[in-house]
């Protein structure tokens, strides 16, 4: 008779609760590329009938995190199970593999325990030469070490004259590039994320019949340039787009978590009618990519497999849209964290449910190893969900943690399910505090505030407590 250790059968036990009985389920993946909580599930006025329909069907993440506000930090940090301070990835050009050569990502582990691992579309920032049976990139190696690479403005000053050393030409390429919303005649066939719909369902249809599948997803919408057909637009008239209540044309401080936009609005003040316009194209974007998931998901129901599959959707990172004059991403601010996170697991009863207090991103790779029967991989930083899948009500004290870099100076924040605390550099170059059971619009800093210092120390022990 085999022995098995304490650790196994603890670990056995822990996770009967959440497998199913019979084959292993299967998980389908999938990533919206800088989606924010502007979602109908998520009360917003915007049009996204399928991720809606997920959370009906499912659980929904109120107050979930990602741990780097940046589409190749986050992702990393998700797919590896670890920090960005660990994994070392503070860019958009690093590969994890050069920092954390042996790390066992999320869809590797599947790939490992038997499964038919599948992606297509953005799903790494730079892929994984080791986690896919089908589909994926060769990863794109950064700079040789003989090209030191551009050193990054550290201060709100410095990012401005870096923008004001760009040629006009430089600057315009820039715009062309980013800074547009173009609606579409047509129906978007030619598009990326239509063309990741489709191969999705070529995938599904091709799968293995004798292995559990691992397919991942990866939508670019609604990242900028938001471009979508005009049939999206037509949902949202600018005209009648409320713009937040903390809009400038600039951002407001030049303190570090208010960086010149460099995304979208470069240069440039966001007049009150072009941010309508912004706003309502981001959720034309956001509803096209929405169509798209519904394609993959009434694929899925037409193949009879959504009672054996794990669905999981979720944005990479946050992003702002005019609060303080700031857009897009790359800060500690709430709207460049928070974002979606919905899952779906068929034989978790009653469903519709909402979680309301923190979550992070690190918390999705050991919940879906919980959810599919699989042991965890050493070193995971997160914790599983499964537990509040079954009763949103469990305890659950656990603060969310997020990362930036300005150049050399790192930013830390923490949020708790009433209070952000933000601090650059351990404080040295400021910080920011803000309570939103009071204040959710974080309108008033309270990180100076006499009256708060006990509750600022006492989040300054949760980051300290995280190194």
């Amino acid at each position: 008779m085999p022995i098995i250790s304490r650790r196994s059968l603890l670990q056995s036990v822990a996770l009967a609760p959440f497998v199913p009985a019979g084959e292993k389920p299967n998980v389908l993946f999938v990533v919206s590329d800088d989606q924010n909580s502007h979602l109908g599930c998520y009360g917003a006025d915007v049009r996204s009938p399928n991720i809606d329909g997920l959370a009906r069907v499912g659980t929904r993440f109120d107050r979930a995190y990602c741990q780097y506000p940046l589409c190749n930090p986050s992702r990393s940090s998700l797919l590896t199970g670890r920090r960005p301070l660990a994994t070392k990835v503070l860019d958009n050009g690093t590969w994890f593999r050069d920092t954390l050569p042996n790390v066992v990502t999320l869809p590797q582990h599947f790939r490992q325990n038997g499964y038919w691992t599948a992606t297509t579309g953005k799903v790494f920032h730079v892929d994984d030469d080791r986690a896919w049976d089908e589909g994926g990139d060769p990863p794109k190696r950064p700079p040789r070490p003989d090209q030191p690479p551009r050193r990054r403005p550290q201060t709100y000053d410095q990012h401005r004259n870096w923008l004001d050393g760009l040629s006009p030409q430089a600057l315009a390429a820039r715009e062309r590039e980013i800074d547009t919303w173009v609606a579409l005649d047509g129906d978007g066939h030619d598009q990326p994320d239509y063309l990741t719909a489709t191969r999705a369902i070529e995938l599904l249809g091709q799968r293995p019949q004798d292995r559990p599948f691992f397919l991942a997803v990866g939508f670019v919408d609604p990242h900028a340039p938001f471009i979508a057909p005009k049939k999206y637009f037509d949902l949202y008239d600018p005209a009648k787009i409320k713009l937040p209540a903390d809009f400038v044309p600039w951002p407001a401080s030049k303190t570090l978590s208010y960086r010149p936009n460099a995304d979208i609005f470069i240069k440039r003040e966001a007049t009150p009618e072009l941010a309508r316009q912004a706003i309502a194209a981001y959720h034309a974007a956001t509803s096209f990519m929405d169509a798209q998931l519904g394609r993959v998901l009434a694929a899925l129901d037409r193949l009879k497999l959504r009672q054996n599959t794990v669905i999981v959707f979720f944005g990479d990172n946050g992003f702002i849209l005019g609060q303080k004059g700031l857009w897009a991403k790359e800060s500690l601010f709430e709207e460049a964290a928070r974002v979606p996170l919905i899952f779906s697991v068929p034989w978790i009863h009653p469903t519709g449910k909402m979680f309301p207090r923190p979550v992070e991103f690190l918390d999705i790779y050991p919940t879906l190893c919980d959810l599919c029967g699989l042991s965890l991989t050493e070193g995971l930083e997160g914790k599983s969900l499964a537990p509040l899948l079954k009763n949103p009500s469990a305890p659950w004290d656990e603060p969310a943690y997020t990362y930036m870099r300005w150049g050399d100076v790192i930013g830390r924040s923490v949020r708790t399910a009433r209070y952000r605390y933000t601090e650059w550099d351990h404080g040295k170059l400021g910080a920011e505090m803000f309570d939103y059971q009071t204040d959710p619009g974080e309108m008033h800093d309270l990180a100076s505030d006499p009256q708060y210092a006990a509750t600022a120390a006492k989040l300054q022990g949760l980051l300290a407590a995280i190194l």
